[in-house]
């Protein structure tokens, strides 16, 4: 199936967790300091298998695991730094802000939050917001929409690396 586009959006299915890790990695590879990818969705949607790409499209060697009961790793070492968020457990935009948010995005690597929505208040209008949802065993959806001029020409890139 090919993916629903738009300049702001792009809606696409994954078939499998190694798909998923794949356009992680390629969104890695486009990835600049400070960039923020904001992800959303269920348990077991896909969120740590694209950052696991993301980690390695950025050459991060570690592993990388959410984050749940830590809220946050840093992995260095690679091409940046990924700042690796899971803010699960938070009930407000005031707790994440208690926690440091700012010196991640501020950071000169890249920061990617799961469980964005829960403190989507404390974010930058500018990003690029990744929803994932559950479309059958192996199968998921992403709609990846970007706000803001950077994240526009990063998508612009992510669609022609991904899709020619």
């Amino acid at each position: 199936m090919s993916p629903i586009s738009n300049a702001n959006a792009l809606d696409l299915i994954s078939h499998s967790a190694a798909q998923t890790q794949r356009l992680g990695a390629r969104l890695g590879e486009l990835a600049q300091p400070g960039d923020l990818f904001c992800l959303e969705g269920d348990l077991g949607s896909g969120k740590t298998c694209f950052t696991q790409g993301l980690g390695r499209g950025l050459a991060i060697v570690a592993d990388i695991n959410s984050p749940t009961f830590i809220l946050a790793n840093e992995h260095r070492g690679g091409r940046l730094s990924l700042y690796h968020l899971d803010v699960y457990r938070m009930n407000s935009a005031r707790e994440a802000l208690g926690i440091g948010l700012d010196d991640y995005l501020s950071g000169d690597g890249v920061c990617v939050i799961e469980w964005a929505e829960k403190i989507r208040a404390a974010l930058p209008a500018e990003r690029l917001w990744i929803a994932f949802r559950h479309l059958g065993d192996a199968k998921r959806g992403l709609l990846i929409q970007a706000c803001g001029a950077r994240y526009e020409e990063l998508l612009r890139e992510f669609k022609a690396s991904a899709f020619g």
